[in-house]
């Protein structure tokens, strides 16, 4: 972010700063300056802050009530942890599901170390999650500009106990042609069941419900428009359950659509592997990372070592930082957008792009990524627990923003 600015700085005029650890004040102040410069210079509006809150760690539930209670309108928290660990997911929980408060937790050892080398990484997240957006594709995603699209990841965590409930996330992209900024859904379900029970949901009233209708809503309203095209990523299957996850899942996502008078948007269903054994090697000196040996970013492998009738692709779509990378498997279950290999091939890596955390390509394709991100957060919610089934609702004002980065 060197001598750059963010595509759309959020503007953040209500927001203060907690202080749980040890950190002295003067300390904790300057960082809060220094995080505000930082800000400004990458294109942010935000207002300076005159008092650091300090509170006793053992009063965490207490000092977040109260500062919610005191601060109205609150935009954002920004919160320094406790000096020992274990209270980032109380913190979490109860600003996202209790308060309705965007927050960003810091640990104290980074102010102390060399804050100035991750401010720029931290203004990133605070921006997305004021409601700002930090870059987006020069020429946009080319391959769906011609018909509005939205773009979802799905994925399931499970439980390591076995009494608890799996949580499944559903993200959703909620702007067009940009492809930038997405919107989470999490519900629990029976534990250790990989199908995503909540996609669509009609209830005893016979009303229609579930992630998936809810976030087909939400664009209509952000954007004004009808998706013409509605690309699913996948993540966490493994192939003896491709065929229920097709039938199951794609039934749900078209009752969804069809709960929507006049609504019936081409489906590309797109199945995402992370865990596999195939790692991929340049063939030629000069068509490797100079750094770390690997393939070059972007790589694309789909013909010898893939399916020889189905559609799967292998890409590397990140540049290494020590070791092999592992590239991603993709495997198109379904495609009526008739996508060619290039052009969806292209749209996964461009994809890989967005990522709003870091300016650099990311080895997942950006919705799954944010979906993993969008189910641990939730597993904070109800780590205490011992059964999920109750999963705490994110408040309005939290859920429409993006809030899990």
């Amino acid at each position: 972010m060197f001598k750059k600015k963010m595509i759309n700085g959020a503007s953040v005029t209500r927001w203060t700063c907690v202080n749980f650890s040890t950190l002295s004040p003067i300390s904790a102040t300057k960082f809060c300056q220094e995080l505000t410069k930082m800000c400004r210079d990458l294109g942010m509006h935000i207002q300076h802050i005159t008092q650091i809150i300090s509170y006793d760690p053992e009063k965490i539930e207490d000092a977040l009530r109260e500062i919610h209670k005191k601060t109205a309108d609150l935009q954002l928290l920004i919160v320094i942890l406790p000096d020992m660990t274990g209270s980032y997911g109380k913190i979490k929980k109860i600003c996202e599901t209790e308060l309705g408060i965007v927050s960003q937790c810091i640990r104290p050892g980074t102010i102390l170390e060399r804050p100035h080398l991750f401010l720029p990484s931290l203004a990133l997240k605070i921006n997305i999650k004021a409601g700002g957006k930090n870059y987006v594709l020069d020429k946009h995603i080319s391959m769906v500009q011609d018909t509005p699209t939205i773009i979802f990841g799905a994925d399931v965590t499970h439980p390591t106990k076995a009494e608890q409930s799996s949580l499944a996330a559903v993200v959703a992209s909620m702007d067009w042609p940009e492809i930038s900024t997405y919107r989470a859904l999490v519900s629990a379900q029976t534990g250790r069941r990989e199908i995503i029970e909540d996609l669509y949901k009609l209830d005893g009233q016979g009303e229609h419900t579930g992630m998936i209708r809810d976030h087909l809503l939400a664009f209509i309203r952000k954007t004004n428009q009808r998706p013409g095209r509605l690309i699913f990523f996948r993540d966490g299957v493994g192939e003896t359950q491709f065929g229920d996850v097709l039938r199951f899942e794609l039934q749900a996502i078209r009752k969804a659509c069809s709960s929507i008078e006049d609504f019936r948007p081409k489906i590309t269903f797109v199945l995402v592997q992370k865990r596999h054994h195939t790692r991929l090697f340049p063939a030629q000196a000069d068509k490797k990372d100079a750094a770390t040996g690997n393939v070059l970013p972007g790589t694309v492998v789909d013909t010898v070592i893939c399916h020889p009738r189905q559609f799967d692709f292998f890409l590397n779509s990140h540049a290494g930082v020590m070791g092999t990378n592992r590239s991603t498997h993709y495997h198109v279950l379904l495609d009526e957008n008739k996508f060619s290999a290039d052009d969806l091939q292209r749209l996964t890596n461009d994809l890989c792009y967005t990522f709003a955390k870091t300016t650099n390509s990311v080895s997942l394709v950006t919705p799954v990524f944010y979906a993993h991100l969008a189910a641990f957060r939730a597993r904070y919610y109800v780590e205490d627990e011992m059964s999920a089934v109750h999963l705490p609702t994110v408040k309005d004002e939290v859920k429409e923003k993006m809030y899990f980065c």
